[in-house]
């Protein structure tokens, strides 16, 4: 019985077929549409989109083994978070591996000789096709020239494992990629 439920939803799942797409906003990190789909029972339906360009994220540790962080006020949310460096994929052809070394060495006085993928994932699915892209950095050195966007003002924090886990537990990181980084960073010690 499982097997043909499964079998079941898989169908119903890849069903939605768009037919409509309308540009509502075009602004400079997003754009958003709303789209008509056709579901599996013949109806339509619409969907609020977010499109964009897609995003990096960067676990860097020090040499003393201590994660990196940047501290910036977050508009939409309306406070200061706790943040792996990160970035928007918004230099057109650019890779993802080049991205994550360009923004580590933007957001921080750090450069990485490498980075490894560890993680890609979507930030938020329902309505939003941002992709990112969770690089681990191997041979940092405190040696970057690189300086951050004009419009963003960011703070570098340093925690140790004990800090972190503490930080987990007490809800201190509220931002999702950096929850990830920590938690892969704690569970590969």
């Amino acid at each position: 019985m499982m097997d043909k439920q499964s079998s079941n939803l898989t169908e119903i799942i890849q069903a939605e077929i768009q037919t409509d797409s309308h540009l509502m906003f075009d602004g400079r990190v997003i754009q958003v549409f709303l789209d008509s789909v056709r579901l599996p029972d013949g109806k339509i339906a619409t969907r609020e989109v977010v499109r964009h360009p897609g995003a990096v994220s960067i676990l860097a540790t020090t040499p003393d083994n201590q994660i990196i962080l940047v501290e910036q006020h977050r508009y939409p949310c309306g406070e200061n978070l706790l943040e792996i460096p990160a970035g928007k994929l918004d230099i057109v052809g650019e890779n993802p591996k080049n991205c994550a070394l360009r923004e580590l060495a933007e957001e921080t006085p750090y450069t990485a000789q490498s980075v490894d993928l560890i993680y890609t994932f979507y930030t938020s699915a329902g309505f939003s096709d941002e992709k990112m892209y969770l690089y681990r950095a191997h041979n940092i050195q405190a040696n970057s020239t690189a300086s951050c966007d004009e419009d963003e003002y960011l703070q570098l924090r340093t925690m140790t494992q004990k800090e972190t886990l503490n930080a987990l537990k007490t809800g201190k990181i509220k931002d999702a990629k950096t929850i990830i980084a920590m938690q892969f960073w704690l569970s590969n010690q």
